[in-house]
C-alpha cells in the first residue's frame, strides 16, 4: 500500500521568544523538524509533504532531503487548514497518509510503524497516538463513549470542568485512509482562536459513521510537542539520556552519565571509557576499548582502538590510530591522521599532518602541513613554519628522525632519514639522511661580564647618591 508523510511546519512559534523559525532551533547538531523527517523517512513514503509559512526559504535551506516537497500556508488558520493545503497537492493519492508535528523531534520510527500497523490492521479510516499526560493541559483531551470507543478531542480552551481532569490526550500524530481527508472541508472556524482545528475532524468522521481509533502506545516523553525554550532544554536532556542509555547497554562505561554529550550519529566501541565533561560531535567513530578523559570534545573524527585521549583535548575531522595517545591540552585540527602508538602530547597542534607510528611530540610544538614518518622524535618548541605570507607550503620528515627542541623547519623543506637536528636550529635548507644538521650561532663566553657590569652599576649609584 501506497504511504504519504505531511509535515505541519507552519507554526510562528511565538513563545520561543527568538527570531529562529520554532521547527529549526537545534538539537545537537540538527533542527527539530530534520529528526521528525529522520523518523519518518524510515517508513519509506513515497511522498513526504511540509507545510511551511512566512519562513519557508530557511526551512527549505536547512531541510537535508532531497525527497520532499513544501507546501505553502500563507495564512496561519490552525492546523486543519494547514493540512488542506497539503492535500491538494496529493490529488489522486489513494493510500495512508501519515500527519507529523514538525515540533515534536522525539518520535521515534518504531513508533511510527506500529501506529501504521494497528491502523492498516483495523481497517480504520481514521487513527491517532494518544498517551497518558502528567500535564493535560497542554493537550486536546480524548473522549470516549461508554464502551470505550472515541467520540472526539476537545481542546483545553473548549472543555468543560470534568473533561480537564481526563489525562488521555491527543498527540497530533495521524493515520488517515486518503477518502477521509475529504471531512477537511466540514471543519468549522473555532470562534474562541480563529482556526480550523484539525481535531474536529474526530468527531466529525465518528458522526458519519467512519472508524476511528485512538491508540494509547506512546509516552508523554516521546510525544511531547515543542513551543518553549524551557520545552527545547527538555527535550535535548531526554535526547542525550537515550542516546547515552544505548550506549551504555551496548558496553560502553561513563564515568558520569550526565555531564556527557553524545551526539545522534556517534558510534562507539565496546569497553569504551568515558569520563566526565566528555563531547562526541557530529560523524564521530570511537574504537573499542579507548579511554576518553575529562574535557574532551571530538567532533566528525575516528578514534581506533585502544587510543588513549588525555584532558582538555580537542580533536577536529581527523583520524587516531590504534593505541596512540593524544593529550593533555592537545589540539588537532582538521585533516590529520596519527599513526598507531604515536603520541602528541600537552599543548601540541596538529594540522592537516600525517604523523606516522610510534613518533612522539610530546609538548610545546606546531605541526602544520607536514608528513612525519615513523619513530620521529620531536622535540619541545618545535615549528613546522608552513605559511609565508601568501602560502602554505609542506614539511617532509621521513622515519627515526631526531629534531632537537626548539626547532624550526621552514617549509617547504625535507628532511631525510635518520637525520639529526641540533636544540635550536632554523632549518631552511633540505637535510640529507644521517646527517646533522645545526644552525645555531657560535656560542662566545666573555670572562668576567658580570663583575664588571656590577662594578659599572655601583658606580653609577654613587653618583646619584
Amino acid at each position: 500500500m501506497k504511504l504519504a508523510v505531511v509535515v505541519l511546519a507552519a507554526g510562528r512559534g511565538k513563545r520561543m521568544n527568538s527570531n529562529v523559525p520554532k521547527v529549526l532551533h537545534r538539537i545537537f547538531d540538527k533542527p527539530m523538524l530534520q529528526y521528525v523527517l529522520d523518523s519518518s523517512s524510515m517508513l519509506r513514503p513515497s511522498k513526504i509533504l511540509i507545510v511551511v509559512g512566512k519562513h519557508q526559504e530557511d526551512i527549505k535551506n536547512s531541510v537535508k532531503n532531497r525527497d520532499v516537497s513544501f507546501v505553502m500556508q500563507k495564512e496561519p488558520k490552525g492546523t486543519a487548514h494547514a493540512l488542506r493545503k497539503a492535500v491538494m497537492r496529493l490529488k489522486g493519492f489513494k493510500g495512508t497518509i501519515i500527519v507529523l508535528n514538525g515540533d515534536a523531534p522525539l518520535i521515534t520510527a518504531k513508533t511510527l510503524r506500529r501506529l501504521l500497523m494497528l491502523h492498516r490492521n483495523g481497517k480504520n479510516d481514521i487513527s491517532f497516538i494518544s498517551f497518558i499526560a502528567g500535564s493535560p493541559a497542554a493537550y486536546g483531551r480524548v473522549l470516549r463513549d461508554k464502551s470505550g470507543n472515541v467520540r472526539s478531542i476537545i481542546e483545553e480552551k473548549d472543555a468543560n470542568k470534568s473533561q480537564k481532569n481526563i489525562s488521555e490526550v491527543n498527540s497530533g500524530i495521524y493515520a488517515f485512509e486518503a477518502d477521509a481527508l475529504k471531512l477537511l472541508e466540514d471543519i468549522s472556524m473555532n470562534k474562541l482562536k480563529g482556526e480550523y482545528y484539525l481535531t474536529d475532524i474526530i468527531g466529525i468522521a465518528r458522526d458519519r459513521g467512519l472508524r476511528v481509533k485512538a491508540y494509547c502506545i506512546g509516552s508523554e516523553a516521546e510525544l511531547m510537542g515543542i513551543n518553549t525554550a524551557t520545552e527545547l532544554l527538555k527535550a535535548r536532556q531526554m535526547f542525550r539520556e537515550r542516546i547515552i542509555n544505548k550506549w551504555i547497554e551496548t558496553g560502553v562505561i561513563f564515568l558520569d552519565p550526565d555531564s556527557v554529550f553524545v551526539f545522534p550519529h556517534v558510534i562507539i566501541g565496546k569497553d569504551t571509557i568515558i569520563y566526565p565533561d566528555v563531547y562526541l560531535e557530529g560523524k564521530t567513530k570511537i574504537g573499542k576499548g579507548c579511554i576518553l578523559y575529562p574535557n574532551v570534545r571530538i567532533n566528525d573524527s575516528i578514534v581506533k582502538d585502544r587510543a588513549v585521549i588525555k584532558d582538555s583535548t580537542i580533536i577536529e575531522s581527523s583520524l587516531v590510530r590504534e593505541n596512540a595517545v593524544i593529550g593533555p591540552f592537545a589540539h588537532l585540527r582538521p585533516g590529520c591522521d596519527i599513526g598507531a602508538e604515536a603520541k602528541i602530547g600537552n599543548f601540541v597542534e596538529v594540522k592537516k599532518s600525517v604523523i606516522g607510528k610510534k613518533t612522539k611530540a610530546s609538548h610545546l610544538s606546531y605541526l602544520g602541513d607536514a608528513s612525519i614518518g615513523e619513530s620521529v622524535n620531536i622535540g619541545a618548541g618545535t615549528i613546522t613554519c608552513n605559511y609565508d605570507g601568501k602560502g602554505k607550503h609542506r614539511t617532509i620528515i621521513e622515519d627515526n628522525v631526531f629534531i632537537g627542541s626548539d626547532t624550526q623547519l621552514v617549509a617547504p623543506v625535507s628532511v631525510g632519514k635518520s637525520a639529526y637536528i641540533g636544540a635550536g636550529s632554523t632549518i631552511t635548507k633540505d637535510i640529507p639522511s644521517m646527517s646533522l644538521a645545526i644552525s645555531r650561532v657560535e656560542q662566545r663566553n666573555i670572562d668576567g661580564w658580570v663583575s664588571k657590569k656590577i662594578k659599572v652599576k655601583s658606580s653609577k649609584l654613587k653618583v646619584l647618591s
